[in-house]
């Protein structure tokens, strides 16, 4: 039992800034999934214009994370003790390279810019990006389970 000076900690001094970023790749790329479903249904050039959009947006984004990121896991302990590892940050550079040749295929005219290898790879993507997001809070979880008492 933990005496009345000790506080209990699960997460170390400061979040990482990272984690602010990282949900917005993820959003983007999964709306570019829909509006490329929507695109699939419709054949209004609208959707794909979209789906290019939100690829631009989730990639710059999801780099600047990655930039963060990796700079935050390399000079601060407490976001070492944490976070996933490297494994998490490999898949995230897998992820973003998936949506960057995404966004080439994207770049095409018409109907083959997003049926079948666009819509294709935004499925991917977004299956890589849950793929990423179980693995990082089931590393978080694990190494969160050992709650210390702190004094």
């Amino acid at each position: 039992m933990a005496s009345a000076n000790t506080e209990l900690r699960t997460t170390p001094v400061g979040r990482p800034i990272a984690n602010f970023l990282v949900p917005f790749p993820a959003v983007s790329f999964t709306l570019a999934l829909l509006t490329d479903i929507a695109f699939w249904q419709t054949a209004n050039l609208m959707w794909q214009n979209f789906s290019a959009w939100l690829l631009f947006a989730g990639e710059v984004v999801g780099g600047l994370a990655l930039v963060v990121g990796l700079i935050e896991l390399a000079t601060r302990r407490s976001v070492r003790m944490a976070s996933p590892g490297w494994g998490y940050i490999v898949l995230g550079v897998v992820v973003l390279v998936l949506a960057f040749v995404n966004s080439l295929v994207h770049a095409g005219d018409g109907w083959t810019a997003v049926v079948p290898w666009g819509l294709t790879l935004s499925a991917i993507t977004v299956v890589l990006v849950l793929v990423t997001a179980i693995w990082g809070r089931i590393a978080v979880n694990r190494r969160l389970a050992g709650v210390y008492y702190h004094g």
